[in-house]
């Protein structure tokens, strides 16, 4: 009799795996489990797309964390957000960010706020901006640039210093660039 119920058991355990399995069943201790407060956390997140120009861009953060389902804001830290354009790439970094997700806008706040609208391609910087280009530098209280139409416009105390000779020498390898 032993000799059979050994050899009964050892058919069971060589064919308890091939059995078709039901629900599996297990407890959860509430107090044991990890929770956590946000609604979305990723690190190195990498947004892809294109604009309503078809010109792929793409926006990418460190991380990025969207606190509830009831606010569609997502904070983004070590910021890059570039964009594919016919005559060259361009590129934005910022320490911080924030998407608001029905609007498609990134926000960039602090003492120059920049706003840049990822449909429609228009970029808004206030609370005084300043910078250079290769012909010269700007300065102004807000700038407003459509990467659409290839305008930028400064509005409030804009100051222009453009220098002729590099201008020119920026039209001559345009120019080039073409041929």
């Amino acid at each position: 009799a032993l000799p059979a119920a050994l050899g009964l058991v050892f058919a069971v355990l060589i064919l308890a795996p091939l059995a078709p399995r039901g629900e599996i069943s297990f407890l959860l201790d509430r107090n044991k489990v990890a929770v956590t407060a946000e609604r979305l956390r990723v690190e190195h997140a990498t947004y892809r797309g294109e604009d309503n120009k078809g010109h792929p861009f793409s926006l990418v953060a460190d991380s990025a964390v969207q606190r509830s389902a009831a606010v569609p804001v997502v904070q983004m830290n070590d910021l890059t957000a570039q964009i594919q354009l016919p005559d060259g790439p361009a590129q934005l970094q910022a320490q911080n960010g924030e998407y608001d997700i029905p609007t498609e806008v990134v926000r960039v706040p602090g003492p120059v706020g920049v706003s840049i609208d990822m449909r429609d391609r228009r970029v808004v910087g206030s609370g005084g901006i300043d910078g250079v280009v290769p012909a010269g530098s700007f300065s102004s209280d807000q700038i407003l640039a459509d990467l659409a139409a290839r305008t930028v416009v400064l509005n409030g105390h804009a100051r222009l210093h453009m220098i002729p000779s590099k201008l020119s020498l920026m039209q001559q390898k345009r120019e080039e660039m073409r041929h």
